[in-house]
């Protein structure tokens, strides 16, 4: 596992011990930063089910503004500091659940990561959807990453379907935050 391209590019990242994380394969990670070109630049960056905090320090040597790191498994959040320290590009770590933090949430962001257990239902994947509406800037830009063939979450209408691929086992699917 490492930081694909920019500054801290080729930087490896540590890995919590256990199979309760399981991290973006790079082909896949390389190709949903190829896709988001230039919209990660200055971007406030949300990082849901973090784990070693993959996604957002990619985001954050691509260029993005600022990270937020959420994740509560306590092995994913020694490696996630960890990381965070290692490729010393900043970000901010928050310990909890990701619905319960976005019962409380505030700010915008303009990018946000969605990585939850393959094992998380599509209810619960549909209800953080909905609960994020409130967290995102006009043109926010939402990537999924979930077992393919999981079902597909049915998103609030502010969501428009941008792109849905497959690699291997993995489905990402983007929405585009647009007027409710």
């Amino acid at each position: 596992m490492r930081i694909i391209a920019g500054t801290a590019g080729g930087r490896r990242l540590k890995g919590p011990s256990g199979s309760g994380t399981r991290p973006m394969m790079d082909r896949a990670k390389e190709a949903v930063f190829s896709s988001l070109g230039g919209s990660v630049i200055d971007a406030a960056v949300l990082d849901l089910f973090a784990g070693t905090g993959s996604l957002g320090l990619e985001a954050l040597s691509r260029g993005a503004e600022s990270a937020l790191f959420v994740e509560r498994s306590r092995a994913a959040l020694s490696a996630l500091s960890a990381n965070i320290a290692a490729v010393g590009l900043g970000g901010e770590i928050v310990s909890a659940d990701v619905e319960a933090f976005l019962d409380g949430a505030t700010g915008e962001f303009d990018l946000v990561f969605v990585d939850p257990p393959y094992a998380l239902s599509l209810a619960s994947v549909e209800t953080i959807l909905s609960a994020l509406v409130d967290v995102l800037a006009e043109g926010a830009l939402v990537v999924l990453h979930r077992r393919a063939g999981s079902g597909s979450p049915e998103p609030p209408p502010c969501l428009v379907e941008d792109s849905r691929r497959r690699y291997g086992d993995a489905e990402i699917t983007r929405w585009v935050k647009e007027d409710a």
